[in-house]
């Protein structure tokens, strides 16, 4: 252990550690967001995504959701991660997960266990550690990712208490980048960011892209041309109403057509895209209004590993 990171789980010996986690981080905190706590149930991964869906156990208490952007362009994502899972473990709790993105199941664990929307979290489909652990009743999970000039680190705690407010002034973060019928540029998938097509038009309930002109297929198309090893996930998503299966099945059906349009419009092979649904399971607002559901409705390119 480094002289750092023992330091840090040093700090969890103490009394408080036996009340509630709360981490300290190795690198300089750029921005927080935080959910007010609620006395609710946490779906605590505990093994990797399987065919049949994600091991987990549903835990109750003050459950208390929020995340971090920390300055940390250089560091690989253990570094960040490795601090704070000895933490966990010097205040006694027990690790029942860690994994990085590929070992957790890759795009099915990121769209099947809890994440704060963009831009409070970001995750890279790609790239992510994760880790869950239990003292007694009490449990926590971490999720860390990156973009190309900063790490996100989300802490999901469930315990007897709340957590007080973070000690950090949450300052604005980019938004989800969009691109309506203005246009827009690709710049955010240079930076393994995804980009939000929000010019594409489906009927209610239909998975069929309605005929058209859509500037949003033209950038996206261009952005792969200009590297042959560039690759994009698209990933469909939809809001709250209706069961989840089906919601899923029609979000991953949009994204299919995406697919399709781009292959046959734009002339991409195959092979450079796919299709996921994550369905309702990554809103970007709430699904309470009518304006947040629609702006949960989406398809979003995700830049793929090369």
């Amino acid at each position: 252990m480094t002289p750092l990171r023992f330091l840090l789980a040093l700090a969890w010996l103490s009394p408080a550690a036996a009340q509630a986690f709360e981490p300290r981080f190795a690198f300089p905190v750029l921005g927080a967001e935080a959910r007010p706590a609620v006395y609710d149930s946490y779906a605590l991964p505990t093994a990797p995504w399987r065919p049949d869906g994600l091991p987990a156990v549903a835990v109750e208490g003050q459950v208390d959701r929020r995340a971090w952007r920390l300055d940390a362009p250089g560091a690989s994502l253990l570094e960040v991660m490795a601090p704070l899972r000895d933490q966990l473990v010097a205040g006694g709790y027990e690790v029942l997960l860690d994994c990085e993105a590929r070992a957790c199941g890759g795009f099915d664990f990121r769209f099947n266990t809890e994440v704060l929307p963009e831009p409070g979290m970001h995750v890279d489909l790609n790239e992510f550690r994760f880790v869950s652990a239990r003292r007694g009743g009490a449990a926590v999970s971490l999720m860390v990712s990156r973009s190309a000039s900063a790490a996100f680190v989300q802490i999901i705690t469930v315990g007897p208490v709340a957590l007080r407010a973070p000690d950090v002034t949450p300052v604005p973060l980019t938004p989800v980048p969009q691109i309506a019928a203005g246009g827009g540029g690709a710049e955010p998938l240079d930076e393994g960011l995804p980009l939000a097509l929000e010019d594409l038009v489906f009927d209610s309930g239909s998975a069929a892209l309605a005929a058209g002109d859509y500037p949003s297929l033209a950038l996206i198309a261009g952005w792969l041309r200009a590297d042959a090893s560039r690759r994009l996930i698209l990933v469909g998503h939809t809001d709250l109403s209706g069961a989840m299966e089906a919601n899923i099945a029609l979000s991953k059906r949009r994204a299919a057509a995406v697919r399709e349009a781009l292959i046959r419009d734009h002339g991409i092979a195959p092979g450079r895209l796919s299709a996921e649904g994550a369905g309702p399971l990554a809103p970007r607002a709430s699904n309470a209004t009518e304006e947040g559901r629609q702006k949960n409705r989406r398809v979003e390119a995700v830049p793929a590993p090369t």
